[in-house]
């Protein structure tokens, strides 16, 4: 007999069965149908002995400083700012777009006020910013936008700009300063030892049973328990009774070549040409010292495994119908990006998870949920 199932042991499940498991003293069935935890987070040794990220690079940065203490009850630190480069007109410049970048693409020499005018000249003001193209023609105007958003968009989500949110291309900054880091965040580390040891210390516990390469329908048939947390597809676990949601997905292309540095920055973008949106260099991440390096080449796709809902009005409102059943359907819980059909960061879902354990602990104030028991 267990307290919870819980379906998916990526970050929303972890939390959720160490916090249940070590605060509350619940016993948890924690089941993933791959053959690993840790989720798309997912870490691990390549042949020739590098640490790779499997599922493309996860960079974890946070502005929270309960969700940094939390996960840092389980790995030590390295400290990491994330840095991009995109391969615009054969040259590597800066992404986000910043002072640097400008003067780079252009053969310019000016200051952050200059940078300022300059781009009111060329910006094409829409009002109201309703989709993704909006932002950017309104932000640079429209040879940066063709340069850096339109083509590396059409890429990644299969749509052009103008039929995305206006959600999609606002995640991405304009500076006007020569900061080249990705994000600004306050807390910016990767574990000293990787995603996956990190998942195995937070799930190592006597209340907590893992089971990989299972399917949640078969164990439902199997196990007896109390309440049942559901991390995987929300329109899955309703058989699709008003359709699939639409995802889209990666292919990822892995190599390792004989060399100690294969690119100048850890991950380059590619907006325009080839077939691929970007290529990381691990050992930029994770700080392995290796006389090879290994390399990851992500390639969209619109069938495979879930990894970017399409941000629509139409697959919000479709989201909408799976979301009431959702609330409407007594012990079952629905956390984390699949599940509540959104594009979270991972210290977001962290704190999704951490929010849940509050209600389902009744307890009233967040720093009493997340105490060690």
């Amino acid at each position: 007999m267990f307290d919870y199932l819980i379906v998916g042991a990526g970050f929303a499940g972890s939390v959720l069965a160490e916090r249940l498991a070590r605060g509350l003293n619940k016993r948890v069935l924690i089941i993933d149908k791959r053959s690993h935890i840790g989720g798309n987070a997912y870490d691990c040794h390549d042949q020739h002995g590098v640490l790779i990220h499997r599922y493309g690079p996860h960079i974890f940065h946070t502005n929270s400083a309960d969700v940094f203490d939390y996960l840092s009850r389980f790995t030590e630190w390295r400290q990491y700012q994330h840095r991009v480069k995109a391969c615009v007109d054969g040259r590597l410049v800066p992404i986000p777009i910043n002072l640097d970048t400008v003067n780079s693409l252009y053969g310019l020499n000016l200051d952050p006020k200059g940078m300022r005018d300059y781009l009111d000249s060329v910006a094409e003001k829409r009002s109201p910013l309703v989709t993704s193209e909006d932002v950017v023609v309104n932000g640079v105007g429209h040879e940066l936008y063709q340069k850096f958003f339109r083509g590396y968009t059409r890429k990644q989500w299969g749509l052009d700009p103008s039929e995305l949110d206006a959600q999609v291309t606002a995640r991405v900054p304009v500076r006007f300063n020569r900061d080249d880091r990705y994000f600004t965040d306050t807390y910016q580390a990767m574990p000293a030892r990787g995603f996956t040891h990190m998942f195995g210390n937070m799930l190592d516990h006597p209340n907590i049973k893992i089971m990989l390469n299972t399917d949640y329908r078969e164990v439902c048939e199997m196990v007896t328990f109390g309440e049942l947390i559901f991390t995987g597809p929300v329109d899955e676990y309703f058989n699709y009774q008003f359709g699939k949601l639409p995802y889209r997905s990666l292919e990822f292309k892995h190599e390792t070549h004989h060399q100690e540095v294969f690119q100048e920055a850890p991950v380059v973008n590619y907006p325009n040409e080839y077939a691929y949106t970007r290529c990381t260099e691990f050992k930029y991440l994770t700080g392995q010292k290796h006389a090879h390096t290994s390399i990851v080449y992500e390639y969209p796709k619109a069938e495979g495994d879930p990894y970017y809902p399409i941000p629509r009005p139409d697959n919000a409102a479709l989201y909408k119908k799976y979301q009431e059943l959702a609330d409407a359907t007594p012990g079952v819980h629905f956390v984390g990006r699949l599940a509540t059909y959104r594009y979270y960061n991972m210290d977001q879902v962290v704190a999704q998870a951490l929010t849940l354990f509050t209600k389902l602990s009744g307890t009233k104030k967040r720093s009493e949920a997340m105490a060690l028991a």
